[in-house]
């Protein structure tokens, strides 16, 4: 086994030892074991010869000068907080290889016509305060006055949590990058799917992030004895409901490269000798073009109002949330697919369906994201994983992508 994987699997170990939990994996925002994680990490970002650093935020920066002091920066990032009862290498992967790749410049004196700034995300996620992208979000300037305001489970603000972690809310618009003095982003992820396990490939580039709507709709029908109201004289919310998410999967099959869920469901009043009558359930919706997303979206909403009036039951559409679609730089598609290209490996461009603090990041600069192939496409759960071995690829893609940059 080479050093790289000897001390790569050493260090996933270590850092899915820090957790909130003695069961299991979890790391929220601005807490002692994200403080852990960040002084873990950044002790060996310390021994590869980079200056450390949190922001406010406790976002942890690391940064390795380039040839001229104050040169443009590349940053390589990613997250270390976690989602409930988490896998290993969600965010984590990301953070590791852009380390990985200074401490390969180092051994060897190396330096770029660039800095190169490995940073690790605070609250990626979203876990405790219900606002993902918090540490990118501040990076770009546009954490908003309400967003400080969310309050966590046990009514702590964002605000306040920064305070207690040792930050200070009032100089978060100081952490704030500018665009001209950055050069691009990139962010290395395990895929979240089994696409590239199915393909046999290490490793993909993406295209795009993809821009999502999320919806929640209520159908209102009629309760009534299951044993005494005929069949064709129901208004069962519930089996509207059922015959929406049958429409919504059909809808998905037919739309290339569309994913679509239903993911919760409630319905009352919930005995089993009571005839539903009403039925509430959510719609998430992604697909990396904006137009076919909004087509699909407007046919599921027609969609649900001709159900609702086949079953003589009412339906309530409410729009939850949207974002659009991100398209990585393709100048930096291009660099990474000459990389991967340079090891032997058919380059192949697929969409992320998951967002990633790539979204923020483009508001300032050129992005870009390579997936590595996780087995059976599992994550945010305990059975992630991503082998030592592919990580070492993609390492080795990252540092060929560096000199192509450089030059």
């Amino acid at each position: 086994m080479s050093a790289f994987r000897t001390t790569f699997e050493a260090r996933i170990q270590q850092l899915g030892a820090i957790s909130a939990s003695e069961n299991y994996l979890v790391r929220p925002s601005l807490t002692p074991s994200m403080k852990a994680a960040n002084e873990l990490v950044g002790r060996w970002m310390q021994s590869a010869g980079m200056v450390v650093r949190e922001d406010n935020l406790g976002t942890l920066i690391g940064r390795y000068e380039g040839l001229q002091p104050g040169a443009r920066t590349l940053m390589i990032g990613s997250h270390l907080d976690t989602v409930v009862d988490a896998g290993r290498y969600d965010g984590t992967l990301g953070v590791l290889l852009g380390l990985a790749a200074v401490e390969a410049l180092a051994q060897r004196g190396q330096r770029m016509p660039y800095a190169i700034e490995v940073v690790a995300f605070a609250d990626e996620e979203g876990l405790r305060f219900h606002v993902p992208y918090l540490g990118s979000k501040a990076m770009a300037g546009i954490l908003t006055p309400e967003e400080m305001q969310h309050a966590d489970a046990n009514g702590i603000t964002i605000t306040q949590a920064i305070t207690a972690y040792g930050g200070h809310p009032a100089a978060i618009g100081a952490d704030a990058r500018r665009p001209d003095e950055l050069l691009g982003y990139l962010e290395v992820h395990i895929e979240q799917g089994p696409l590239l396990e199915s393909l046999g490939l290490q490793v993909g580039i993406v295209t795009a992030i993809s821009g999502m709507f999320r919806a929640q709709l209520t159908f209102i029908g009629e309760a009534g004895h299951a044993g005494t109201v005929p069949m064709a004289l129901r208004r069962d919310a519930l089996a509207a409901a059922a015959e929406f998410v049958t429409a919504t999967r059909a809808v998905a099959l037919d739309t290339p490269e569309l994913v679509a869920t239903v993911g919760q469901i409630s319905v009352s009043p919930g005995a089993s000798n009571a005839i539903p009558g009403r039925a509430v359930l959510s719609l998430d919706l992604r697909h990396h073009d904006g137009l076919v997303r909004e087509q699909a979206y407007r046919a599921l909403h027609q969609r649900a109002l001709g159900i609702a009036a086949t079953h003589r039951v009412e339906v309530v559409w409410e729009q939850i949330a949207a974002s659009a679609s991100v398209p990585c730089a393709q100048r930096l598609i291009a660099v990474l697919e000459a990389a991967v290209e340079a090891q032997g490996i058919q380059p192949y461009r697929l969409a992320s369906g998951a967002g990633h603090d790539a979204v923020q990041m483009a508001r300032l600069t050129d992005v870009a994201m390579m997936f590595v192939r996780c087995r059976a496409g599992i994550s945010h759960n305990p059975a992630e994983y991503c082998d030592s071995a592919d990580a070492e690829t993609a390492l080795h893609v990252l540092l060929d992508a560096l000199e192509r940059l450089s030059a």
